[in-house]
């Protein structure tokens, strides 16, 4: 960056902070005397419900609708899921929901195991993506390990 672009990006850095502080102190003072303290979720949901477009949070609950497993692994997908979830709330009414909206979206290769464990009735969202990184793990592990065997038998043939 040349010295003009530095000192824009800082310029607008400083002009967001001020803005970020004065819509805080705003919104602290708008709660109710004796609320309880508040937690960093409930700041976040604020400011985001305050400053983001609704043309966004509408992007991003279709994205969430849309979201699919791919190519991530279970981890990552997970955390695109958790990401985009605070925009799709009205499709997570209850922890089932959620597990099975979760579970839609695994890949081919865990997804029958994580619908069968699904059904557990003790099945909850951590769990069940706890449960998809085993089974990932598992079987990526039996694939190299029978591409392994099946190279070294090709290999000695």
């Amino acid at each position: 960056m040349h010295a003009t672009e530095t000192e824009a990006v800082e310029s607008a850095s400083y002009r967001l902070k001020e803005v970020a502080y004065s819509w805080f102190e705003l919104w602290e003072k708008s709660r109710e005397e004796g609320s309880p303290p508040t937690r960093w979720g409930e700041i976040v949901d604020a400011f985001i419900d305050h400053f983001l477009p609704v043309e966004t949070k509408a992007a991003r609950a279709a994205e969430f609708e849309n979201l699919r497993q791919g190519s991530l692994s279970v981890w990552d997908y997970h955390m695109r899921f958790a990401y985009l979830s605070k925009y799709a709330l009205y499709m997570l009414p209850i922890m089932e929901a959620k597990v099975r909206r979760f579970v839609q979206g695994l890949s081919p290769l865990v997804i029958n195991e994580a619908a069968t464990a699904s059904l557990n009735s003790d099945m909850n969202y951590g769990k069940m993506v706890a449960f998809g990184q085993a089974t990932e793990t598992r079987k990526l592990r039996n694939r190299m390990e029978r591409e392994g065997s099946n190279e070294s038998r090709s290999t000695g043939n």
